[in-house]
């Protein structure tokens, strides 16, 4: 099975930047401040904007549905997300090039572009709704057109590679984007709750797994557990880990400093989200965060290599060092039920309790 790792060979090689200041003592970094006049965000990281609500969806709406990563290989999906959409009371409208097929990806860069950029400029088109990720998204983001979105922003929701559209519009519009399940995901009660409560109906919600009885005497799925006790309130930023490392060094990664980070993936080996979180400490990104959610890396076990680390080892290594509220098992990332994560909205970690609490709606 072809993985995003292989997808990711060439653009990985983003340039790595020297160690910026000093690593942490152990002094409490979730009340650190930045030094007046200082800049030193990680390389190619652009200024903090002042977050932008883009409009709630509302029934009677139209979603736009495109691809901007890699071809749908079964239509009926597609059959399904204009049902699931149609059930809830909302219209859809589809990219001229949702059915486009080059190579692994759906269709030719600037075809996917163009589908983005007329549902930007589409004023019957309320909210757009990636189809499915997979890779491709990174290289559209010279061909998007920033300042139109930035004139109307819109909800943008999708996950895994759609991480490089949400991170890229947060950062060059401010507007706040949604880490959420792909058009393709299952439409489950759970994924069109945390949907409706963050997109719909402008919740200031409380991100919390639910704990389950599912045969066991006690809850056994959908656990958290805390890397580093604690709570801090910062902008949530992150997404998928693979994808947000190839953007470092260039012009679309937001500003971290002071943020909560979330992290997620899906068929790593624990030496290469080692090597990963590694480049993020490298880039200064990692010592400028207020606290740091990890949700699930699915299929990322140590298989049968002698002396591997897990991801637990590796989070030790790099995340419990920061000494910042952290905490794992967030229902983030390539599973069935997930989360509706604002990307840079204001949010309060609580890494005891294993909880995300929004501070503010995240649509206007």
């Amino acid at each position: 099975m072809t993985t995003r790792r292989r997808w990711l060979a060439a653009a990985t090689t983003a340039a790595l930047a020297p160690l910026l200041g000093s690593a942490a003592s152990g002094a409490a970094k979730a009340d650190r401040k930045t030094p007046a006049g200082s800049d030193t965000r990680p390389p190619g990281a652009l200024p903090r904007r002042p977050s932008v609500r883009p409009p709630r969806i509302r029934p009677g709406d139209t979603i736009g549905l495109m691809i901007p990563s890699s071809a749908n290989w079964d239509p009926m999906d597609i059959d399904v997300l204009v049902d699931a959409l149609a059930s809830l009371g909302l219209r859809s409208k589809l990219g001229k090039h949702v059915y486009d097929r080059r190579g692994y990806m759906a269709g030719r860069d600037e075809d996917r572009a163009a589908d983005f950029n007329a549902m930007v400029r589409d004023p019957e088109v309320r909210a757009i709704h990636c189809i499915r990720g997979g890779w491709g998204a990174a290289r559209l983001l010279p061909l998007i057109d920033f300042d139109a979105f930035a004139r109307t922003p819109k909800a943008v929701i999708g996950y895994s590679d759609i991480t490089a559209l949400l991170l890229s519009l947060h950062a060059r519009t401010g507007a706040i984007t949604f880490h959420g399940p792909n058009g393709a995901s299952d439409w489950n009660p759970t994924n069109v709750d945390w949907l409706q409560r963050v997109v719909w109906r402008g919740e200031e919600a409380v991100f919390e797994n639910p704990r389950e009885l599912t045969g066991a005497i006690v809850p056994d799925e959908n656990r958290t557990r805390s890397i580093t006790p604690g709570r801090a309130r910062g902008r949530l930023l992150g997404g998928n880990l693979t994808v947000l490392t190839a953007l470092i060094g260039s012009p679309y990664l937001p500003d971290f400093t002071d943020s909560i980070l979330f992290l997620e993936d899906v068929q790593e080996a624990p030496y290469r989200i080692d090597r990963m979180l590694v480049q993020l400490k490298l880039a200064g990104v990692l010592e400028r965060v207020r606290g740091v959610v990890w949700g699930t890396c699915s299929k990322c076990g140590p298989g049968e290599g002698f002396g591997s680390l897990t991801i637990p080892d590796v989070l030790d290594d790099h995340v419990k060092s920061l000494v910042v509220p952290a905490y794992w098992g967030a229902m983030v990332g390539h599973i069935n039920r997930q989360f509706t994560l604002p990307v840079g909205a204001e949010v309060e970690i609580d890494a005891d309790r294993g909880t995300l609490r929004m501070l503010e709606p995240a649509v206007a």
